[in-house]
């Protein structure tokens, strides 16, 4: 087994943490400096990261969660926000190829006004949707490189969006698409893996079986 192997298979939804272990910044730095490189559609990096460590504001995110002990007991809670506007940063995100002349102007023009076309001319839904599906890529990253560096995560649905908007000031372009718990997990009580289908159950190939 390779090592990323043990890594994805060691790597479960912690629903229970030990108390008062402190989560430092600069080991969360050294997580989200690894995460930047997680996939977005034309690399618009749509994902926001809100970290909470403090009590008062903890206490605010465990109210918001409907009171699920693991948001209390967590290290930190981690809100990951996904920018419904972000097509709209991709003139400023291509600067720098336009600068080094990997792309002359014709090639950013052209980029520019193809992906503001694609993403207004979808629509509001599929701003959000987009949102949603790359702050969701770029949230597993996160939870594999936490558990690469000795952390354990759950990532969580169950949450009302709106009270997370109005504690944590989040503008109105940001949806909140994940809480992620980070900690050490208490594995006193651990379950056993809940089953995973065999890939006959998930996977088709040609068309759908």
């Amino acid at each position: 087994m390779t090592e990323f192997e043990s890594l994805l298979k060691a790597r479960r939804s912690a629903n229970k943490f030990i108390p008062g272990v402190e989560i430092l910044d600069t080991e969360l730095e050294e997580i989200f400096h690894l995460v930047k490189f997680a996939p977005s559609a034309f690399n618009l990096q749509h994902t926001h990261y809100v970290v909470v460590k403090e009590q008062p504001l903890k206490q605010k995110m465990y109210e918001a969660a409907h009171k699920q002990y693991k948001v209390q007991t967590a290290s930190a809670v981690i809100i990951v926000l996904g920018k419904k506007n972000a097509y709209q940063d991709v003139g400023r995100i291509h600067e720098g190829l336009l600068a080094l002349g990997v792309m002359n102007q014709q090639e950013y023009d052209l980029t520019v006004r193809s992906v503001l076309d694609f993403y207004e001319g979808r629509g509001e839904a599929f701003q959000q949707e987009e949102a949603i599906r790359n702050a969701s890529l770029s949230a597993m990253l996160f939870m594999l490189i936490a558990k690469e560096k000795g952390w354990d995560s759950c990532p969580m649905i169950g949450f009302d969006p709106e009270a997370l908007r109005e504690a944590l000031h989040i503008p109105e372009d940001y949806i909140p698409a994940l809480m992620i718990t980070l900690g050490k997990e208490d594995t006193s009580n651990q379950r056993p893996r809940g089953y995973r289908k065999p890939t006959g159950e998930f996977v088709s190939y040609g068309t759908f079986k």
